[in-house]
């Protein structure tokens, strides 16, 4: 096999990811199928198999792909020095607004979409889709404890325990978007959120 074609059954495999995440995103798992996929990718269905053993697996590697974009959405808003870090939490939460705004409310996240539908069906499904949840309450968590260092929020707050909390609602307002065809449930929670914080101080 030569450098070119491996370069480009990589390019392949990886573009049916990014197929998958967003029909994954607006559909969820139990109304997505193979041949909707291979369709809007153009490819044939035996290229689907050539690179994922079954659904399952492909799922898994779409879910691996959304967190690592996911992962880079937080770095760069929770990551943002230039703000404080209650204003980079508000950023966060007026970005995800506007973006679900952008899809016309069609989208939603990806791993709250699945969570709904498969962790109480599949061990394997919900092991990794609560591994990744934890993962963004500790990106949160750090944006928080670096608010404790500022004075943002208050010394004897458990971080911890608000970071999971903020994930838990913010979930839960995704899905009444959707359902409203609104961003004002991420309003609210957003500014629920930030008030329940400072009034800790």
């Amino acid at each position: 096999m030569t450098t070119a074609s491996i370069r480009k059954g990589n390019e392949r495999r990886a573009e049916l990811i990014r197929y998958g995440v967003a029909i994954l995103t607006e559909k969820g798992f139990h109304n997505f199928s193979i041949d909707e996929l291979v369709a809007l990718a153009d490819v044939p269905k035996g290229s689907f198999h050539y690179y994922f053993a079954n659904k399952d697996a492909y799922c898994l590697e779409v879910i691996d792909a959304y967190d690592n974009y996911f992962q880079k959405k937080l770095e760069s808003h929770f990551g943002d020095t230039d703000l404080s870090p209650l204003g980079r939490i508000k950023a966060f939460t007026d970005d995800a607004a506007a973006g679900m705004r952008r899809h016309k409310y069609r989208r939603g996240c990806l791993i709250g979409n699945l969570g709904q539908e498969l962790a109480a069906l599949d061990e394997t499904y919900r092991k990794v889709l609560s591994k990744v949840l934890q993962g963004w309450q500790t990106r949160l968590q750090l944006c928080l404890d670096e608010g404790k260092q500022c004075g943002e929020v208050g010394q004897g707050t458990d971080t911890k325990a608000l970071a999971r909390y903020f994930w838990s609602a913010w979930e839960g307002a995704v899905l009444c978007a959707k359902l409203e065809k609104s961003r004002e449930p991420l309003d609210n929670v957003s500014s629920a959120f930030l008030a329940h914080v400072k009034a800790r101080l």
